[in-house]
Order: C-alpha cells, then sequence, then structure tokens
C-alpha cells in the first residue's frame, strides 16, 4: 500500500509540477570575513550581555563596513567552530528548568547544532578601520565572523512575536 502511495504522489507531482526537491547533503563553503576577540574561553549558555567584544574584519574587506557606524545595533552571523560533532544533538536540555521536557534544539538558541551557525543582534560601540566593538556578542574568542548586516528595527523586530512560556520564564529569571 505504501508503494502505491508514493507512486502515487510521484505521479502527482509530476503532473503538476511540483517536485520533490531533497535536501542537499554536500558542506557549503563559506569563507569568514573575521574573527572575534573577546575574554571568553568557554562556551555557556547565558551572561553574554555584558560581554564586550572586538570583531577583527579582514582588510581586504574593510571598505565593506563603510556606513555601518551610523546603526547602533548589528546582526552577526557565526561559526560555532569549536564545538566538537560529537557535541552535536537534535535534542537539548533547559539548563536551569528540570520540569521542561528537552527540546528540538532547532527551538532552542543552542550551540549544539547540527549545523553549527550563530546568529546574534549586538549593540554596535564603535568602529575604526576594520575592528568593530561590540556589547552582547554570545561567541567566543577566536570565533569565524561569517557575515555582518544592519539591523532594521522596522524589518527585523516583529512586534506580535510570541515565544513558549518556559522561555519567558528564562528571561524572567536573569
Amino acid at each position: 500500500m505504501k508503494a502505491l502511495w508514493l507512486k502515487f504522489l510521484d505521479w502527482f507531482s509530476r503532473r503538476f509540477g511540483i517536485a520533490r526537491t531533497p535536501v542537499p547533503r554536500e558542506p557549503v563553503g563559506i569563507r569568514p570575513i573575521g574573527v572575534v576577540r573577546n575574554e571568553v574561553r568557554e562556551s555557556r549558555p547565558d551572561g553574554w550581555e555584558q560581554v564586550r567584544s572586538s570583531i577583527i574584519v579582514r582588510e581586504d574587506l574593510a571598505m565593506g563596513l563603510d556606513g555601518i557606524d551610523d546603526y547602533s545595533h548589528i546582526i552577526v552571523i557565526f561559526a560555532f567552530d569549536k564545538v566538537p560533532e560529537s557535541e552535536q544533538r537534535l535534542r537539548v536540555p533547559m539548563h536551569g528548568l528540570p520540569a521542561v521536557p528537552e527540546q528540538g534544539v532547532f527551538a532552542t538558541r543552542s550551540q549544539r547544532r547540527p549545523s553549527p551557525i550563530g546568529v546574534s543582534v549586538v549593540k554596535l560601540l564603535r568602529r575604526r578601520g576594520n575592528v568593530l566593538w561590540v556589547a552582547g556578542l554570545d561567541a567566543i574568542n577566536e570565533t569565524p565572523v561569517l557575515d555582518i548586516k544592519p539591523y532594521y528595527a522596522h524589518y527585523d523586530s516583529v512586534a506580535d512575536a510570541s515565544v513558549p512560556e518556559w522561555a519567558q520564564q528564562i528571561t524572567r529569571e536573569r
């Protein structure tokens, strides 16, 4: 019965131009644009608000930062390159909340992701040449930076966004 159903889905997909596209499994090569410098040497689940970091952008890309210092906040995309594959998980515990069941990693901000990419909105403190000083970046020292984008409040903020009660509890407790 299952084979007949799959044959029907294949026919239907071809007939109406709906292709079943497999997810690529090949790695994507991304060259870092910079590196994080700060005093944090080990990953931690929270406490990043007070961390001050510098982002050293490759000198050949410094002109790409022109105009960035007109923004109060930026979005930093970086690689969790220090998390070994053996520590990556599909489900993660919610530290400090034993009553909350494990969550799927995509429903958390955990660093233990199958695609080790981090994204943070941070306060831009200043720029000098190819160096940005920021506050609140949740990346440890020597983390590769993959991209930087300006934060547009009217575009990047969602006024009616909702989060689960356990996530609100974490925010209240901190």
